[in-house]
């Protein structure tokens, strides 16, 4: 059997009423875009690609200036990098030395970093680059591998980079082949045996910005090294200030989200209404 990231595996086409189930769930479900595993589900065009054009470079340029104001970044990878938004932002604050890792499914012609700063990777196998990096980004992605390979997918990040800017669905969250939903304590305890402290300064800081889309919001978090925390006092004295333990957040725009999709739409009601009434017959006819 081959690995679920390599272009083998990937389908080249969906049964009409199951892609448009995927469609339909897509938006409804939104943050389901940012899915990496997604793209290996759905054959998306430049149009999802200009989707992201609102949520993930967009909010790319927000957070991004918070994080280099605490600690000078030169160089970036991307591990789950989509269409490389994220490196876009960093090549546009003066981080020129970028590299986006990512699957097959994504269109290379698509990418708004140079074609050379990208690589396809299979995420669900060992990535050794034979560099590091000042930072590593890896951003609602983690949740798309299997649980056993969540280990060794932070110890590729801590190797990359001695600060990690993360983030990864919470239970609940519900998206695309998200086989491993864990509250912010599950990824912090593993970055912690590679010695990396959690800081929990950039939630508090985006939590109500609207121009931020609402997944990093809730989930983004720092992994800093005990070094890089020495080197940068700014850093340091932010994680001072800050939470000592990340904590379990929802954030309200998951909340309402969840609440619209629990709700049938009229269309659904007509189309459960046959099945209603046979039920509910079978059970009259055996009651009589």
């Amino acid at each position: 059997m081959s690995k679920r990231g390599s272009q083998d595996a990937l389908p080249v086409a969906a049964p009409p009423r199951e892609l448009q189930w995927r469609r339909d769930l897509s938006a409804e479900l939104p943050w389901i875009a940012e899915s990496a595993w997604a793209m290996a589900l759905v054959p998306y065009d430049t149009k999802f690609y200009r989707s992201l054009d609102a949520t993930a470079e967009v909010s790319a340029r927000k957070v991004l200036p918070l994080l280099l104001a605490l600690c000078p970044v030169g160089s970036a990878v991307d591990l789950g990098c989509g269409d490389g938004g994220w490196l876009a932002a960093c090549r546009a604050r003066g981080v020129e030395d970028v590299m986006g890792l990512d699957g097959p499914w994504v269109d290379a012609a698509l990418l708004k970093i140079p074609s050379d700063r990208f690589r396809h990777v299979d995420l669900d196998a060992t990535i050794d680059l034979d560099r590091r990096f000042d930072l590593a980004i890896s951003l609602e992605v983690a949740e798309h591998l299997a649980p056993e390979r969540a280990g060794s997918f932070v110890a590729t990040l801590v190797a990359l980079a001695p600060i990690v800017l993360f983030s990864a669905a919470v239970p609940g969250q519900c998206g695309v082949l998200h086989r491993n939903e864990q509250w912010p304590s599950y990824w912090a305890k593993l970055f912690t045996q590679h010695g990396y402290v959690a800081l929990d300064i950039l939630r508090p800081r985006i939590w109500d910005d609207a121009a931020i889309a609402w997944w990093y919001r809730q989930n983004l978090l720092l992994f800093a090294s005990r070094q890089a925390l020495a080197d940068c006092p700014a850093l340091a004295a932010a994680a001072a200030a800050g939470p000592a333990e990340p904590r379990s957040l929802v954030h309200p725009e998951l909340f309402a989200s969840t609440l619209r999709a629990a709700r049938p739409r009229f269309g659904r009601w007509v189309r459960m209404m046959p099945g209603a009434i046979r039920r509910s017959a079978k059970r009259r006819s055996r009651l009589a």
